[in-house]
């Protein structure tokens, strides 16, 4: 499982075929710390403690309530983004993710937030190709009236700096597809 392409987890100790411990206890080994919330009917002490001993992050009892699940969900992508380090780097360029700002020998710049949240996705998923709904969804919400037009405005801004920056990589548009961060 490739946890670069997620924030988390959510695993049901009695899922048909292979149960939610055994998934776990697979992801642990193969050494993938993507953040895991047990979401199960099991309530018994015995079966919180071995779901945490097992690596759960959390584990939340069927029924829950939504607004506690989604808050649980959002400690723990929170947790993980604080253990990742500060300073993110492809080609000549380094993402700052305690100062927002964007550098290369040739100088930084301090990214707005929707920028720095867009340059984040795209430096931590390089060659992988982001579509602009998912920009969206992810740094607007998707809940938002935002229109698509708003991600284009901000690829712009971006590739601005990046030219400035004298950067060796560059984002590239994929037509009817999405965004891309390459090397030059």
């Amino acid at each position: 499982m490739d946890s670069k392409n997620y924030d988390g987890l959510i695993l049901d100790i009695m899922m048909p075929k292979l149960d939610g411990i055994s998934v776990l206890k697979k992801i642990r080994s193969e050494g993938n710390s993507i953040p895991v919330l047990m979401l199960t009917a099991k309530s018994e002490i015995d079966d919180k403690v071995l779901g945490l001993d097992c690596g759960a992050n959390d584990y939340l009892t069927k029924p829950f309530n939504t607004k506690e699940l989604l808050a649980r969900i959002r400690a723990m992508t929170r947790r993980k983004s604080e253990q990742m380090d500060s300073k993110v780097k492809f080609g000549n360029v380094v993402l700052d993710r305690s100062t927002f700002e964007l550098s290369s020998l040739y100088g930084n710049f301090r990214l707005a937030n929707k920028e720095f949240q867009m340059m984040e996705m795209m430096m931590m998923n390089p060659h992988n190709v982001i579509s602009a709904d998912h920009f969206l969804g992810k740094v607007w919400g998707y809940d938002s009236d935002v229109e698509i037009n708003v991600v284009w405005v901000y690829i712009s801004y971006l590739r601005k700096k990046l030219t400035a920056l004298h950067a060796d990589i560059q984002i590239k548009v994929q037509r009817n597809a999405g965004y891309s961060l390459e090397e030059m």
